[in-house]
Parts: structure tokens; C-alpha cells; sequence
């Protein structure tokens, strides 16, 4: 386990290293956010009503309204964050490629395979309500299998959004390929290489603590300008985090599907560790 973690932290410094060459890659993760924040807004108040007024008149789980607009919440939501990774992907391979990028750039890739990207987030967005109606139809057990399909899911569709990017491919076949390469390469080793999201967490664990010392030190003080700005402080260093993670499992994903692709690593990355991490199955 230490020999995986190891690996994974130095594909995190590697994709650090191709993220400070060109921070604009960031702004795609902070674009998505900010538009997920609007169509949750405008999607789960209305759905929230519905499951309201449900419960008062006694039935369990959402009416059939009520999974309507879950699906379309579902489906937007799915859509934005599928593009803009797309767009970080799309980025993300031209500067592992040592070609010239930009924030345009990676978002000309995504609108180029917009319906892709639609047909992909329509496959999401079904898998996704039927992994909520499983959890509210079948309780405890419900939420186990569904748990469990949808860490399958995720691990089958890992290398959806750089196939996407690249490929001139429709969103079946951008699952297939997705399985294609993962069973091909390293699929044995991808508990080892989540490790940068085993990372992130401890860090974001650590300024978590760092964050509530600040805000009751703040308190302490009555002092209505410093709770205010120990807040923000919190905010600020929470997102930065973040938006860093986001940006750092785009760069990854993309640096894995190229090495899968095309047997090779890009700009940043060391060969011998990215062998490693895509050790044929035995």
C-alpha cells in the first residue's frame, strides 16, 4: 500500500508540475462549479417543494413529477460538468502533446463533440436516477447495491472524458473504449493510483481543523471583522483546494489515457513511473 501511495503522490506532483505551466487549466473546474451552483438552484428548490408537499400527504419517496425534474436536474447537471472536463481534457492533452493551448482552446474541443458530450450525460443522468430509485425503493440494501454499481460505474467510465476529447467517437462507444483501456493496462492498480484523491482529502481533513481553530480564535474576539474574515479565509482556501484537486484529476486522467493510447507519457510526467502504473494485468 505505502509503494502505491508513493506512486500516486509523484503522478501528483507530475500533474502539479504541467498545472503550474499553465494555470488557466483551472478555470474550467471553477467555471463548472459555478454553473452547477445555478442548476442546482434552479432544479433541486422546485423538486425539494414537490418532496414536500408528498410527504404531507403522506406517500414515501418523490411522485413521478418529482422524478421528472430529478432526471432534467440530473441531465443538465451531468452535461455542464461533462463539458467543462471535457474542455479541461481537451487542454490538458494539447499541453501534454507540447502543443499550444488556452482556455478557448480546451473550450473549442468540448463544443466540437458537444453531442457527445449530451448523449454521454443522457447515459449519466439514467444511471444516476436509477441508482437514487434503488436507494429509496429497497432502504439499506438499496443503498449498499447501489453503492456498489455505482463504484462500478465510475471505474468503467474513468477515461470517458479524455476519450471524448480526443476520439470522433459516440457515447457508447466512449464507454466501451473507456473499458477497453482500463482492461488493457491497469486496472489492477486503480485503487493505488485514487490515492491522489486519498491526498486531497487528508489535506482538505487538515484545513478543515486549520479552518475552525481560525473561525472560534476569531469569535473569541467578538469581533464581528474578524469572524468575517476568518469566513473567508475558510472559503477561499477550501475552494483554492478544490478547484487544484479538479484541475490535478483532469491532467491525470488525460496523462493516463494518452500513455494507454499511444504507449507514451507527455510533458511532465516520468516514463518509468507511469509503467508502473499501467503494469499489464497478468
Amino acid at each position: 500500500m505505502a509503494g502505491k501511495f508513493a506512486r500516486s503522490w509523484n503522478l501528483m506532483k507530475a500533474s502539479a508540475a504541467v498545472l503550474r505551466s499553465d494555470k488557466s487549466l483551472m478555470m474550467f473546474p471553477l467555471l463548472s462549479g459555478f454553473c452547477c451552483l445555478l442548476v442546482a438552484a434552479s432544479f433541486l428548490i422546485p423538486i425539494a417543494i414537490v418532496a414536500v408537499g408528498a410527504e404531507h400527504e403522506g406517500r414515501q419517496g418523490l411522485p413521478l413529477a418529482g422524478y421528472i425534474g430529478l432526471f432534467a436536474f440530473y441531465l443538465v447537471q451531468y452535461f455542464v460538468i461533462i463539458f467543462f472536463n471535457t474542455a479541461l481534457a481537451g487542454a490538458a492533452l494539447q499541453r501534454l502533446r507540447g502543443e499550444t493551448t488556452s482556455f478557448a482552446g480546451g473550450l473549442a474541443v468540448a463544443r466540437s463533440r458537444i453531442g457527445a458530450i449530451f448523449g454521454y450525460a443522457l447515459i449519466a443522468a439514467t444511471v444516476g436516477l436509477f441508482l437514487r430509485a434503488l436507494q429509496e425503493r429497497l432502504g439499506f440494501v438499496g443503498r449498499l447495491v447501489a453503492g456498489l454499481l455505482g463504484l462500478a460505474w465510475t471505474v468503467a467510465t474513468f477515461l470517458v472524458v479524455p476519450v471524448l476529447a480526443s476520439e470522433d467517437i459516440g457515447p457508447t462507444d466512449a464507454v466501451k473504449r473507456s473499458v477497453e483501456l482500463l482492461k488493457r493496462t491497469w486496472g489492477e492498480n486503480l485503487i493505488g493510483n485514487a490515492g491522489l484523491g486519498v491526498v486531497f482529502g487528508l489535506l482538505t481533513f487538515v484545513a478543515a481543523l486549520i479552518a475552525v481553530a481560525l473561525v472560534v480564535g476569531a469569535a473569541s474576539t467578538e469581533s464581528t471583522a474578524l469572524i468575517v474574515a476568518a469566513v473567508a479565509v475558510v472559503v477561499v482556501v477550501l475552494s483554492l483546494l478544490g478547484l487544484v484537486q479538479a484541475s490535478l484529476q483532469g491532467i491525470y486522467a488525460a496523462a493516463l489515457y494518452q500513455y494507454a493510447e499511444e504507449g507514451k507519457v507527455g510533458a511532465g510526467f516520468d516514463q518509468a513511473m507511469l509503467e508502473q502504473a499501467f503494469r499489464p494485468k497478468s
